[in-house]
């Protein structure tokens, strides 16, 4: 049975930008983790409470020995998963039948780890859960959390983390060096505008900049990107007008929430119609994504046939595609699309009332003139760029031709509350439509702001093609504001909107998988939301497109998963896996699309169980199997899945149970590969349950009849792996050997890694039956190769099990105490009792008891302490030793290093800290922040100054000093 680790970093996350001094901060956070358990960093969005943790936590790391780990919960949304999303950044596999709460309480009892948990505030019950638990279950994990509000616990210490200091604008500005705010906004600055620098000319207006952005990190940030086109004192004047009106209307608010709501919109607003758009569709994305799924989410042409479970039950037809939004015409008629005019002539942006619609999109890019307009949605004039007479809105700019300047510039709304804005000029000020479609009336004062009845939510109304209003998915009590919708996307547009969002720092760019991935931070992410959910029925079709997408991408997964490139799909899956559950819960709790979400959680087959997201899968499975009972080809697919995670959960009546019924229900739909898959499970249950006869019948027989049409090729392998693996155990080598040999031309054929490296473990095995030790070795070492390629972490512990065995019996005692040690480790991540299996238990036993004997237990203890203490790539080195050298047991051991009077300096014991911890070079650059040739040069000379010629010996040398 498969389980491959997540390869994810979850360390902590790199700095790509500068980090502005909080030196108070990050000595009271040190301070408070010295003392106290539980501590809490509070403080409103966009304060930097994230980064803050960061770089507490990178300070203390030396304090906790089994390491920090960082659990990213922006992504997710499903409380039951928090303990999950936690065991995986741990690196823990558990595959008991325990709650994963308490499986997680007892994996981590004795370590002492740092454990920051970002973003608790949407999931405040589940982390205080958590931390509750860990509290009391354990005595050496200290957890760092950061959320707007307090967790609630007892045993909690609070960290408010503040805006950043802003000087007295009037006040002497000579020395700025103490004030962060004003080094934040140079520094991105001068990232956009190479060579900006603080200087007396500008230093005052920076300071009332950041006073008016109160010190807000983000808020600093997203202004600093318009320095591109605005200078210091151009962006204080518009940002002022923009906050003015922003906070007029919602007294209620708190200023800081005020202030992010300012520069949050304003940004918004500098955005073209397609970055507006793709913005919004974006905001359904959970964690990060790459730009095929940007594309496929936010584009309004897409293949003809998409991935949607059909009506009639079979497993593919094609659908149409969620209903796109109109495009506008190329070359509007006058007043069509440049402004509805009133009795007056005077051009407001506002429908009037009669269905025929506003002349003002949503932002900056081109008018609904066709000609260009300024970033505020106005049509500019050359000479002063502001049109005849009439200053633009700030928000949405009306689609008016202001020749006789009474323009009525219309303000966007932002989810936070909105409202119209009159022009400076001599314009009435404007009160939109309500909910009726009764027509704008002229303010009570002319050149008054109009505020809304009741809240201070306006919501758009959106137009069709022939001007007539859309209906939205929910009206609050108050007025609503008509808008041409946006035109439909091509996947061009799309591009060139992520490239420009990416550009105005409202997209993340970071690596990942496969190339560049991109991340909306949450209050960005949630203001799109708000922009998106104002048009009925577009964070629907965002969504469905978005599972759609998921699906093929699935389906295109498992297609390929007897094949090469297994390594890349994982990683792959992996970084999309915030995706993957956001794609699911739309799927299980949407009305007519539980079918499709059954259908997904069945494609992802091989991504539970080879991936070591059992516990997950099974969560799925059991809530889709739930809502979705009728006899279809999903279902069956569903329940046998769902049959391979409870066994491998232990918990094996359960995985029967539903495996029979697979069985039935595929053979009563006449469909014979989900009937093959079904048998698998069957099978394995018999031979995980210590049932070896009846194991070997079952897979005798199943793998006599051949593959079916239809049947996944990993699972006809693995029909044969689980044959020879019950004629191994049984000693019948020669046939295992026989079998074994017929499938890995099967893996060949195919490039595959996964069951091959299965096939060469029970190789392996069959010869160690067969006491043909050098072979047996061989085939193990190999099998641990390809497993630790594709990060098969349970895989890795079976064949570290064997090869202690191997070491055993050929004599070479203290390297199969190592190996016992590692092989101990990496079970504990998964499951210290082995699953309970008698034979498995057997063989590591049997080991023990061969080798401490021979070594003393003294000695063995040592070596076995040496081996627990080895990360998995040096683990795995060790196992495999090095290229041409002699094994161990075939020369006498060479004197041990005499180190007493070696002296590394302190950055190189740092850094063979990390070594020991299985770090690669580049992995020790990011957390140290120095270049990759720096971390290497340093590995060299400790290498050279112990006489040492790997990084395996540099590891046992560390656990020898502590």
């Amino acid at each position: 049975m498969g389980g491959s680790a997540p390869r994810r970093d979850h360390h902590l996350p790199a700095e790509t930008t500068s980090f502005v001094d909080r030196r108070g901060e990050l000595t009271q956070g040190r301070e408070l983790l010295a003392r106290a358990r539980l501590v809490t960093l509070t403080g409103p969005g966009g304060v930097g409470k994230t980064r803050l943790a960061a770089r507490i936590a990178a300070r203390v790391r030396r304090a906790f020995p089994d390491g920090v780990r960082f659990v990213h919960l922006s992504g997710l949304h499903d409380p039951a998963l928090v303990p999950l999303a936690v065991a995986d950044a741990l690196g823990l596999h558990d595959r008991s039948a325990q709650p994963a709460l308490d499986a997680l309480v007892e994996q981590v009892r004795e370590r002492r780890l740092l454990l920051v948990v970002d973003n608790c505030e949407h999931l405040a019950g589940a982390c205080a859960r958590l931390a509750a638990a860990l509290l009391h279950g354990t005595e050496g994990v200290r957890i760092l959390a950061t959320s707007r509000h307090r967790l609630g616990l007892t045993e909690e210490h609070l960290l408010e983390v503040r805006p950043l200091p802003v000087p007295d604008p009037d006040a002497d500005l000579s020395v700025t060096d103490g004030y962060p705010a004003l080094m934040l906004f140079a520094d991105r600055a001068a990232a956009v505008v190479p060579g900006f620098r603080l200087t007396p000319a500008n230093r005052a207006s920076v300071a009332r900049l950041c006073h008016r952005l109160d010190g807000l990190p983000l808020a600093i940030e997203l202004a600093a990107v318009r320095m591109r086109v605005l200078d210091v004192d151009q962006l204080l004047d518009r940002l002022d007008d923009r906050y003015r009106f922003l906070t007029s209307g919602s007294p209620a608010a708190l200023p800081r929430h005020q202030t992010l709501r300012a520069a949050v919109a304003w940004s918004h607003d500098l955005c073209t119609l397609p970055e507006q758009t793709v913005w919004a569709r974006l905001s359904v994305l959970a964690g990060s994504f790459d730009l095929e799924m940007a594309e496929a989410v936010c584009a309004d042409t897409t293949p003809a046939s998409v991935a949607r479970p059909p009506e009639d039950g079979g497993y593919r037809v094609p659908h149409p595609h969620p209903a796109a939004l109109p495009a506008l015409p190329a070359q509007p008629t006058e007043g069509a699309g440049a402004g509805v005019r009133s009795r007056g002539g005077s051009g407001s942006g506002v429908c009037a009332g009669d269905g025929s619609c506003a002349g003002g999109w949503s932002g900056g890019g081109f008018g609904a003139c066709g000609r260009r307009t300024d970033d505020f949605g106005t049509r500019a004039r050359p000479t002063d760029g502001l049109g005849a007479g009439a200053r633009p809105a700030d928000g949405l700019g009306a689609g008016a031709r202001p020749a006789d300047g009474l323009g009525a510039g219309v303000q966007s709304t932002d989810g936070w509350g909105a409202g119209i804005r009159s022009t400076d000029g001599p314009g009435a000020g404007v009160r939109p439509t309500d909910m009726s479609g009764a027509p704008a009336q002229p303010a009570d004062d002319p050149g008054t702001p109009v505020r809304p009845r009741g809240d201070f939510d306006a919501h758009v109304r959106p137009t069709d093609r022939s001007g007539s209003r859309v209906q939205p998915a929910a009206a609050h009590a108050g007025v609503t504001i008509t808008l041409l919708p946006p035109p439909g996307l091509r996947t061009d547009d799309v591009l060139e909107a992520v490239a420009g969002l990416v550009d105005k720092s409202v997209l993340c760019r970071e690596p990942g998988p496969g190339g560049v991935r991109y991340r909306l931070l949450d209050t960005l992410r949630q203001y799109g939301l708000e922009q998106l959910r104002r048009v009925a029925g577009e964070e629907e079709a965002a969504r469905r497109r978005q599972r759609d997408w998921m699906l093929r991408r699935a389906e295109a997964c498992e297609r390929g998963w007897f094949g090469p490139g297994q390594p890349e799909t994982v990683a792959r899956l992996r970084a999309d896996r915030d995706n993957l559950r956001t794609a699911l819960d739309f799927s299980l709790s949407a009305p007519g699309e539980t079918l499709a979400g059954l259908r997904l959680a069945g494609t992802l087959w091989f991504y539970w169980h080879a991936c070591g997201a059992s516990r997950e899968g099974l969560y799925w499975l059991d809530r889709a199997l739930t809502a979705a009972p009728e006899p279809t080809r999903e279902r069956a697919r569903g329940l046998w899945v769902a049959g391979l995670l409870a066994a491998a959960t232990r918990d094996f009546p359960r995985g029967r149970r539903h495996a029979t019924e697979a069985l039935a229900l595929a053979r009563a739909l006449g469909d014979a590969a989900e009937a093959a898959h079904a048998e698998y499970v069957i099978g394995v249950i018999r031979l995980f349950g210590d049932d070896l006869p009846g194991a070997l019948r079952h897979f005798e027989t199943t793998v006599a009849r051949g593959p079916v049409p239809g049947q996944h090729l990993s699972l006809v392998g693995l029909d044969q792996v689980e044959l020879a693996c019950a004629l191994g155990f049984l000693g019948e080598a020669e046939r295992a050997v026989e079998v074994c040999e017929q499938t890995l031309r099967l893996c060949e054929r195919h490039d595959e890694q996964w069951v091959r490296s299965y096939v060469l473990r029970i190789l392996a095995l069959a010869h160690s039956v067969r006491r043909d030790w050098p072979r047996a070795e061989r085939h193990g070492r190999e099998a641990l190769r390809l497993k630790l390629a594709v990060h098969d972490v349970i895989g890795i512990a079976l064949t570290l099990d064997l090869l202690a065995s191997i070491a055993a019996e050929r004599g070479a005692h203290e390297h199969a105490a190592v190996l016992l040690g590692g092989a101990d480790r990496v079970w504990a991540d998964i499951d210290t009792g082995r699953w309970g299996s008698h034979t498995l238990n057997a063989v590591r036993r049997d080991s023990e008891e061969r080798v401490a004997p021979e070594l003393g237990r003294d000695a063995f203890e040592r070596a076995h302490r040496r081996g627990h203490a080895l990360g998995l790539a040096e683990l795995v080195g060790h196992a495999l030793q090095e290229p041409g050298r002699p094994h161990p047991a075939e020369v006498a051991s060479p004197p041990p290093h005499d180190d007493t009077r070696v002296r590394l300096t302190r950055r190189e014991t740092e850094v063979a800290r990390l070594v020991a911890e299985g770090l690669a070079n580049q992995q020790i650059a990011d957390r140290l922040v120095i270049a990759r040739r720096t971390a290497e040069g340093h590995v060299e000379r400790i290498l050279s100054k112990l006489g040492f010629s790997n990084r395996s010996q540099i590891a046992a040398w560390m656990t020898a000093q502590r």
